[in-house]
């Protein structure tokens, strides 16, 4: 009895065993099929050699119309005389949280953005129990947000879709953006100067618009990004406060950008802070999945 006892619990186990597997291998291939499909285009015009002899280059020129602290922050990142970045690709560790009394949950995200189309694809693994992982993917593509939770990498829990989810995914895509600075210079991103410390950029593409205020200190780093932002409480979204307060810059690729940011909801009962995010790598302008 005992041994037909541990066989069944031993086939349990390879069986739980082969279901994570699969799982991760189902789910990493569903996003790299969907990363292949974001690059497409991308792909297409650098095999076709239609992009010319030599890439875009930033100039002060670029940055001329801009407001003062937004030329001062660019500047810092050092962008100007760098090639103009159209894709990103990037890799993130940290902590994430989904509730105020919740134990923070070990994260690892790659993130891939077509700057041109204002398109990105997020996905992450959330490890909340050894050997249990939920597998998230957050999306901007085609102008419509998109939130996929899956637990084990194929039990879908969340498929969030509608206007709030739109709204709040291109203004991700807009906050974002201080990953790769030179996408503040497309024509879908407006500036409005309000101080010597702040400026309002907001964004549109394919009718979906969202604003966000950048701060910045004298040295010309984005010290934090505010924002009004759709949060579901309950089955129902709320437009909320949001922060996104940047604790550390580095550079990438000759790139001055922040590697360490923490997520905030403003909330009424306090700040709570949901995301710590670390970026271990970033690559422009190569179009390929990780």
């Amino acid at each position: 009895m005992v041994k037909i006892v541990l066989i069944i619990l031993g086939v349990v186990v390879i069986l739980a065993a082969l279901s994570i597997t699969i799982g991760n291998i189902t789910f990493n291939r569903e996003v790299k099929n969907e990363v292949e499909e974001l690059f497409k285009k991308s792909k297409k015009i650098e095999e076709s050699g239609e992009t010319g002899a030599a890439p875009e280059v930033i100039t002060e020129a670029d940055i001329g119309g801009l407001p003062e602290p937004v030329q001062r922050y660019l500047k810092y990142t050092q962008i100007i005389g760098k090639e103009k970045i159209k894709t990103v690709r990037l890799k993130q560790g940290g902590y994430f949280r989904m509730k105020e009394d919740q134990k923070w949950m070990l994260i690892e995200a790659e993130q891939y953005f077509n700057v041109d189309s204002a398109e990105f694809i997020w996905a992450a693994k959330v490890k909340f129990a050894p050997f249990l992982s939920i597998y998230a993917k957050d999306e901007f593509i085609d102008g419509k947000g998109s939130l996929v939770v899956k637990l084990l990498g194929f039990i879908k829990v969340v498929d969030a879709k509608g206007y709030e989810v739109d709204h709040g995914e291109i203004m991700r895509f807009l906050a974002e953006c201080i990953w790769f600075p030179s996408a503040f210079l497309n024509d879908y991103i407006k500036w409005e100067a309000i101080d010597d410390e702040s400026a309002k950029a907001t964004i549109s593409y394919q009718g979906v618009s969202a604003s966000a205020t950048f701060h910045f200190n004298e040295k010309g780093e984005v010290m934090s990004i505010t924002a009004k932002r759709y949060r579901e409480v309950d089955g129902e979204f709320i437009l909320e406060d949001w922060e996104g307060q940047i604790l550390e810059y580095k550079m990438f690729n000759g790139v001055i950008v922040p590697s360490k940011v923490n997520i905030i909801w403003k909330l009424d009962t306090g700040d709570f802070c949901y995301d710590k995010i670390e970026v271990v790598d970033i690559e422009y302008n190569n179009p390929s999945a990780y």
